[in-house]
C-alpha cells in the first residue's frame, strides 16, 4: 500500500479559475480512501524545493468552495522553469515526504516540468504519479480544444473592446487596444466577439499568426477612419515582422528582457503607446488613445465565464480519477463533442510539453485583419451565459430649420 500522500501546486500566470482545479483535486481527492493527505505547494516548483506545503486536508469543504470561486492562485505561482537538475531537486523532496501523486496546474513550462519528473522517478523506480492540469489564458496548448482560463479571459477581452467601442463612437478617433499572446492570438481574436453592428469596432485585429507591417497598418488605419470617422484596433502583444522580430524591439529604443531571455512584453504599454505615435505623426491624426490590457484579464473579479469554472474543477477532477485508476502519467486534455460539450481525456506528457498551439488558419480572415465566423462559433460558447448587450438609439433625425444658411 502506498503512502496515499498527493500533492498540487500552480504554475505560470494566475486565470480567474485556477483555484477551481486545485480545489477540483482536493475534493476528489478525498473522496478515495487510500488518500490520506492532500498537500498544496506554495508558490509552484519554487515552494517544492523550500518544502513550503499547506495540508489541504485540514480545509472544510466550504472554504473549499469560496476558494475555488475566487480568481488568482491561491496558492501562489512562480516564473521558475526548472532544467533537469532543478527537477531533481524536486524530485528529493517528494521522494523526502513520500509524496506519490503530483499534480501541477499550468501551462507549456508547467507540462515540460511534469515531463521530466516522471522521468526522474522512473529513473529511480519511485512510484510517483505525475499528472498536468491544463491552464492558460494564452490557449495554447496543444492537444486542447481550448484551456481553462482562456474563456474568462476571452469574456473580459470581448467585454473591454465593447465598452472601448462604445466610447470611440462617443468621441470618434483612433483608439489602440494591446492583448497579450505572444505567439498565439486568441486572446486579442476575442475582442471580434464584442461587435455586434456592422461598423462596431475593433474594425481591424492584428494577430502574431500573421506578419505585421507598419506601413500596411497605416494604410488600412487611414481606409478605416476615412469610412467611419474612427477607427478601434485590437493588438496582440506579440505582433512581428517578416523575419520575426516583434514591432516593440524595432520601435522602442530601449527593450527589457525577462528572466527566460524574451522581449517583455507583458505589464508594459510601449507597443500601444508606440503604435499611437506612428499613427499620429504619419496620419495627422489628433485624438488617438492607446490601452495595454496588461494583466487586467486574467484575474479580473465579476467577469468569470460559468462554462470556464465548470470546466476547470472537471480538469482537476479528471486528473484525480486518471491518476488513481490509471497506470500513466499524463496530461488532462479537453475535448469538444455535439453542438457544445467536452469530454476529457490522457494526452502523453511528450505530446504536450514544450509545444505551442497558434490560431487554426481558418479561424483568421483572408485579410489578416479579422476573425472568421467559424472562430466566432468556436468562442461563443465558451464565454459562458449572461453577456451583456449593447443598444442604440434608432429614433430619426430632425429636418434642419436654418439649412445652408447656418453653415
Amino acid at each position: 500500500m502506498g503512502s496515499g500522500i498527493i500533492l498540487v501546486a500552480q504554475g505560470g500566470g494566475p486565470t480567474a479559475v485556477i483555484n477551481q482545479s486545485i480545489v477540483g483535486v482536493a475534493l476528489e481527492a478525498r473522496r478515495f480512501q487510500q488518500v490520506r493527505r492532500v498537500y498544496g505547494a506554495r508558490h509552484g516548483v519554487r515552494g517544492i524545493v523550500d518544502e513550503d506545503f499547506l495540508d489541504l486536508t485540514q480545509e472544510t469543504s466550504q472554504n473549499m468552495e469560496l476558494v475555488a470561486a475566487t480568481p488568482s492562485s491561491a496558492l501562489g505561482s512562480t516564473r521558475d522553469k526548472p532544467d533537469v537538475k532543478y527537477c531533481q531537486e524536486i524530485f528529493k523532496v517528494l521522494r523526502a515526504h513520500q509524496i506519490e501523486h503530483f499534480f501541477y496546474v499550468g501551462g507549456n513550462d508547467s507540462s515540460d516540468t511534469v515531463r521530466i519528473l516522471s522521468m526522474e522517478a522512473r529513473k529511480a523506480s519511485y512510484p510517483l504519479r505525475c499528472m498536468h492540469i491544463p491552464k492558460t489564458i494564452d490557449n495554447d496548448l496543444v492537444g486542447n480544444d481550448h484551456t481553462p482560463g482562456f474563456p474568462s479571459a476571452a469574456r473580459f477581452v470581448a467585454q473591454a473592446f465593447a465598452g472601448a467601442n462604445l466610447d470611440n463612437a462617443s468621441l470618434p478617433g483612433v483608439y489602440v487596444g494591446v492583448v497579450m499572446g505572444r505567439h498565439a492570438g486568441f486572446l486579442t481574436a476575442a475582442a471580434a466577439l464584442g461587435k455586434k453592428f456592422h461598423d462596431d469596432g475593433p474594425h481591424l485585429i492584428y494577430l502574431p499568426e500573421r506578419i505585421f507591417s507598419l506601413d500596411a497598418f497605416l494604410a488600412d488605419v487611414k481606409a478605416v477612419h476615412e469610412r467611419y470617422g474612427r477607427c478601434v484596433i485590437a493588438v496582440s502583444e506579440g505582433i512581428h515582422d517578416a523575419t520575426g522580430e516583434p514591432i516593440a524591439s524595432q520601435l522602442a529604443k530601449n527593450v527589457e528582457r525577462d528572466a527566460h531571455g524574451n522581449i517583455q512584453l507583458s505589464g508594459t504599454g510601449a507597443l500601444a503607446d508606440l503604435l499611437c505615435n506612428e499613427i499620429k505623426a504619419k496620419l495627422g491624426i489628433k485624438r488617438v488613445r492607446g490601452d495595454t490590457f496588461g494583466y487586467l484579464q486574467r484575474s479580473f473579479l465579476g467577469c468569470v465565464s460559468d462554462v470556464d469554472q465548470r470546466e476547470a474543477r472537471e480538469v482537476g477532477e479528471k486528473a484525480v480519477q486518471f491518476a488513481m485508476w490509471g497506470e500513466r502519467d499524463g496530461s488532462v486534455a479537453i475535448k469538444r463533442t455535439g453542438i457544445y460539450s467536452v469530454d476529457y481525456e490522457l494526452l502523453t506528457l511528450d505530446s504536450v510539453a514544450g509545444k505551442t498551439r497558434v490560431m487554426d488558419d481558418e479561424f483568421i480572415a483572408p485579410s489578416g485583419t479579422d476573425v472568421t465566423d467559424a472562430f466566432r462559433m468556436y468562442l461563443r460558447p465558451l464565454l459562458g451565459s449572461g453577456m451583456p448587450d449593447t443598444h442604440r438609439l434608432r429614433a430619426g433625425p430632425v429636418a434642419k430649420v436654418l439649412g445652408s444658411a447656418a453653415a
